[in-house]
């Protein structure tokens, strides 16, 4: 093994013509944050595939919950040079015959540490890589709910059910690790368990996930609630619980109206029609929930209401063609949403849920009570602005001020 120090930045270019040569990169690896700096992604992967149209560098971008894959055609270095940018601690560059690490140790030096392989090693060039499941197929609790057949393999005809179910797994594994890790979410006990309501279960699909993964998997233990209108719903999942032999109750009835013993922990909100989001962000609200994860469905309160009132100029062509119309509701029903819940002592993120070949409807809202409403008034103000400017009403402001 050779290590000598050198400045960042050459180290840095000599890295980038080994990742730009197709012939002689195995894979890139890019990790960590330089001192005093945030990085725009936690993790980079870099390889070479082939695909249809030929040998593209693949680059796999990491932020807290997501992995972001994008294609580039050799030679196309842009993409490369934006990652070099970005303020990582740790590069690992790996040909057939040798493995290099960039350390940077100040914002202008690095060392430099090159190890020759005891044994060359070949580029895997294959475009699908398997993913690690939070949740594999074969767990009892999908076949259950027949997402996979007696044998533990998934159903052709469930497979967009069951992204949506593991990216919903990952999302709540991020959010939860993150307000536990923060205090803001209290450590389970056998005494005092994990408390999660489900509000609008439907089938179940993402409530017997959630339960099973938490205590099977992080080993947490956990009480669920599932609230749906139908009654039909309540009989399903109660079925369901008692075959699995889990510790979940399910109610029929309204979100405004369901009564809790206990306040709960988690609150989930996976699909609820229109303005059934706003009834439970409102309950969530009331309840104080340390962590909140909602997922809406359609938006059509909003949609109706910029049909009806007058766009404000110079924002005609937002609204002028139909499905534009709705696009733009759904945003800004959701970046309202999320300035409301800020207001309300939360802190938020709006992500992306699934991706959006598997289903339109994939943006997540994210929210950990912090306590302390937003400060400074700026956020209030753009609110007040903002629903000013389009003439509308949103459902959880009215639900909110009520309270």
């Amino acid at each position: 093994m050779s290590r000598e120090s050198e400045p960042l930045l050459r180290a840095l270019n000599r890295m980038r013509s080994v990742i730009l040569d197709p012939a002689a990169l195995v894979k890139a690896v890019a990790s960590g944050k330089q001192r005093g700096t945030t990085p725009k992604w936690r993790r980079a992967e870099l390889r070479y595939v082939d695909l249809k149209a030929g040998r593209q560098l693949q680059i796999t971008t990491y932020d807290a919950t997501q992995a972001f894959t994008a294609n580039h055609p050799v030679g196309d270095s842009s993409a490369l040079d934006d990652l070099l940018d970005v303020p990582f601690a740790n590069w690992i560059v790996t040909t057939e015959t040798e493995q290099t690490q960039v350390q940077a140790k100040t914002p202008t030096t690095a060392l430099v540490s090159t190890t020759e392989l005891s044994a060359p090693v070949e580029a895997d060039r294959g475009h699908d890589q398997p993913k690690e499941r939070l949740l594999p197929v074969s767990d009892p609790v999908f076949r259950v709910l027949g997402l996979s057949d007696k044998d533990g393999k998934l159903k052709p005809s469930r497979q967009a059910k069951y992204r949506q179910v593991e990216e919903f797994l990952r999302q709540l594994d991020a959010a939860l690790t993150d307000a536990m890790k923060s205090g803001k979410v209290r450590r389970p006990s056998t005494e005092e368990p994990l408390r999660i309501i489900d509000l609008g279960a439907g089938n179940g699909y993402l409530t017997f996930a959630a339960q099973r993964y938490l205590t099977e998997v992080r080993e947490l233990p956990v009480v669920v609630t599932g609230v749906d209108v139908k009654e039909q719903s309540r009989e399903h999942n109660t079925k369901i619980a008692a075959e699995l032999g889990v510790a979940a109750e399910f109610v029929a009835g309204t979100i405004d109206g369901v009564q809790l013993d206990q306040q709960p922990d988690v609150v989930l909100a996976l699909h609820a029609c229109d303005t059934a989001t706003d009834d439970a962000l409102a309950r969530a609200v009331e309840w104080e929930a340390p962590l909140v994860l909602a997922a809406p469905c359609c938006h059509h309160d909003i949609a109706a209401q910029l049909r009806k009132a007058p766009t404000p100029a110079p924002y005609s062509m937002l609204t002028r063609h139909g499905i534009l119309r709705e696009r733009f509701a759904d945003t800004l029903t959701d970046a309202l949403r999320a300035s409301l819940l800020r207001l309300a002592g939360y802190r938020v993120e709006v992500v992306q849920f699934v991706e959006s070949q598997h289903t339109p409807r994939n943006t997540m809202l994210r929210a950990i009570r912090t306590g302390s409403p937003v400060k400074g008034g700026s956020v209030k103000k753009q609110y007040d602005e903002l629903v000013a400017e389009w003439g509308v009403r949103p459902k959880l402001g009215e639900l909110l001020s009520g309270r």
